[in-house]
């Protein structure tokens, strides 16, 4: 009965886990997702024109180069007429229309992609050509979203009174599952200069979330923890993303990566990264550095062991209690997050300065970016014992890190406990 009750748990915890990599559940961001709103703002007979705007609704995981590529099924034989603010990837075949000028697209699926910053202002909407980045609603609010117009034609009917949206939505990003079309409220807008508000026909939205292990076979970053009372570093524990030989090609030290490997413009390519324990493309280290009367310091290293890729707007999501306490934040920006509730405040992200250290160079001698935090001591709660002062959770641009277990934690010195000294007091 023992056996069995324990497998049950066993098979119950897995089936959880699955679900929870399956739904895309993040707890430190519950309500997160992008998502697509399609409106219908002008429509006759079986032509519509229609604005499509992407929004991040993350508060740290953005969208960086090459971004978003937006794809989905046409339910009938529509195609694009005309567009701004986008463009579709391929054609397709119009020998069916007449006219002097052909569709944009007449492809079933197509592919729509962001225009470049740089693009002329007759292509322009707003919101558009960013390069199909997207910024995190913490790091840039403004550069959140996303936008394109399009003029639809041969558009389908359902019973001669609704039009027909497509299906089968995607957003071209790893980790990101689009759900079904639903209809929503109409959007507002305003016109006349401002003065009156217009609505469209109908909104439909469309909304996509991000799953970790649907993104990753394995995790891409882990922590490495040290205190100043130790002489111990714990590294990163062993194949915490991965083991040699497995799957991502690693450069051993001393050796240059082939120049092949490095990506040329927008090209993504397989990660290259130094020949460790751990495997891992980024390795945050965690140093406990000085204790004071009421405060304590943190030290953040974040490396970068990629030689094939730089990090842009990278950010880091750290949960720990003492975060309600903080006090200042060293080299970088800092905002509070407050996942579930305003009274919790143990949850805060950390981000790179505009032009300074927002980008986190390739693996070598400048792939590395270091930071200080101080902190007050809640004299209810703080406590050197038992890796107290390690995080709870720490993720790198939206990707939870493998943080060493509890066992591995630097002990306090045993004389400190047998002459009744206590770390809270060192000055």
């Amino acid at each position: 009965m023992k056996i069995m009750g324990r497998l049950e748990l066993t098979v119950l915890f897995l089936l959880f886990s699955i679900w929870v990599a399956a739904d895309g559940y993040d707890p430190l961001d519950p309500t997160g997702n992008i998502t697509i709103q399609w409106d219908i703002v002008t429509w006759i007979d079986d032509y519509y024109e229609a604005v499509v705007s992407i929004y991040n609704f993350q508060q740290y995981r953005h969208v960086e180069s090459p971004g978003w590529k937006l794809g989905w099924e046409w339910r009938g034989s529509e195609a694009i007429k005309e567009m701004i603010g986008a463009e579709a990837t391929e054609q397709g075949d119009c020998s069916w229309f007449k006219g002097p000028l052909l569709p944009h697209c007449c492809e079933k699926m197509p592919e729509i992609v962001d225009l470049l910053p740089e693009s002329p202002y007759h292509m322009r909407n707003a919101n558009c050509c960013k390069g199909a980045v997207l910024s995190s609603m913490t790091q840039n609010p403004l550069q959140y979203k996303a936008s394109f117009k399009m003029g639809i034609m041969k558009a389908p009917l359902h019973n001669d009174t609704k039009l027909i949206i497509p299906k089968n939505f995607s957003i071209g990003l790893p980790g990101y599952t689009c759900g079904s079309p639903f209809t929503v409220a109409p959007t507002k807008y305003r016109g006349d200069g401002g003065r009156r508000w217009m609505q469209s026909f109908s909104t439909w939205e469309v909304t996509c979330t991000y799953s970790q292990r649907r993104a990753f076979r394995y995790p891409t970053c882990c922590v490495s923890l040290s205190v100043f009372y130790s002489e111990t570093i714990v590294e990163c524990s062993r194949c915490s993303c991965g083991c040699q030989g497995v799957g991502t090609k690693c450069v051993n030290p001393g050796d240059s990566p082939p120049a092949l490997l490095f990506p040329h413009g927008d090209e993504v390519v397989p990660p290259v990264v130094s020949c460790t324990q751990h495997m891992c493309l980024i390795r945050v280290h965690w140093h406990v550095k000085q204790n004071y009367m009421g405060y304590w310091r943190v030290k953040m290293t974040v490396t970068n062991l990629n030689f094939a890729k730089n990090y842009t707007s990278w950010n880091i999501v750290v949960q720990h209690p003492s975060l309600q306490g903080i006090v200042q934040v060293f080299n970088l920006q800092y905002r509070s997050l407050n996942p579930y509730d305003k009274t919790i405040n143990d949850t805060g992200m950390f981000w790179g300065n505009p032009f300074y250290n927002d980008i986190l160079l390739q693996s070598g001698e400048d792939g590395n970016i270091q930071a200080e935090l101080l902190l007050k001591k809640d004299p209810g709660m703080f406590t050197f014992k038992d890796g107290w002062t390690f995080p709870r959770r720490l993720y790198f641009d939206g990707d939870e890190c493998v943080i060493p277990p509890p066992d591995r934690y630097p002990r306090i010195p045993v004389h400190h406990y047998s002459t009744g000294f206590s770390l809270y007091y060192i000055f």
